[in-house]
C-alpha cells in the first residue's frame, strides 16, 4: 500500500464529518491536494490566503467550509508508517504559518515515537497551534483500514 492510497477514505471521512459538523454551512469542499501547493489550490475556490502565497505547503487531504464569507480551512496529513516527531513538526509548522481550524496527523501504521511523547510523557502541549486566546490542538491518530476513519480509542486528544 502506498500513502496516496489512504487518500480517497480519508477525503471521504472529512466529507461526512464536516457536513455533520457543520450542517448550515453555505458550501463544504474537501480535496485530495497533495499533489499541489496550498496556495494554488485555494485560489481555484477564490481563496486567498497571504501566508500561503509562495510557500511550500502542500496539504494531503483539504477540507474548506464556506458560511458567510468567511472560510475555515482543515488540514489531513496522513502517513502509512509509524509516526516521528518530524511527521508531528511538518503538519505544526503548516498549523503555525495557516492557522487552520482542525488539522489532522494519521497514520496507517501505529503513533511510533508519539506514542510515548503524547501518551507516557502527557505532553500534548506539542500538538498546541493558534494564536491568543484560542489555543487549538491537532489531532493525532491510527486510520483504521477497516472502518476507513480514525480510530476513535487512538484519538489525541478525543473529538
Amino acid at each position: 500500500m502506498r500513502e496516496f492510497d489512504l487518500y480517497p477514505p480519508m477525503q471521504e471521512w472529512l466529507e461526512l464529518y464536516l457536513r455533520d459538523k457543520y450542517k448550515s454551512s453555505d458550501e463544504i469542499i474537501v480535496v485530495d491536494a497533495h499533489s499541489e501547493r496550498l496556495d494554488r489550490v485555494l485560489r481555484k475556490y477564490n481563496i486567498i490566503q497571504e501566508e500561503a502565497i509562495g510557500v511550500d505547503i502542500q496539504i494531503d487531504v483539504l477540507g474548506i467550509v464556506k458560511k458567510a464569507g468567511k472560510v475555515k480551512l482543515f488540514f489531513i496529513e496522513a502517513k502509512k508508517t509509524s509516526l516521528t516527531l518530524r511527521d508531528l513538526g511538518q503538519l505544526w509548522a503548516y498549523c503555525k504559518l495557516i492557522d487552520p481550524e482542525e488539522a489532522f496527523l494519521m497514520t496507517s501504521a501505529d503513533l511510533g515515537a508519539l506514542n510515548k511523547l503524547l501518551k507516557v510523557y502527557k505532553r500534548d502541549d506539542l500538538l498546541d497551534f493558534g494564536e491568543g486566546k484560542r489555543i487549538k490542538k491537532m489531532k493525532v491518530a491510527i486510520w483504521n483500514m477497516q472502518t476507513n476513519s480514525p480510530d476513535s480509542a487512538s484519538m489525541i486528544p478525543k473529538i
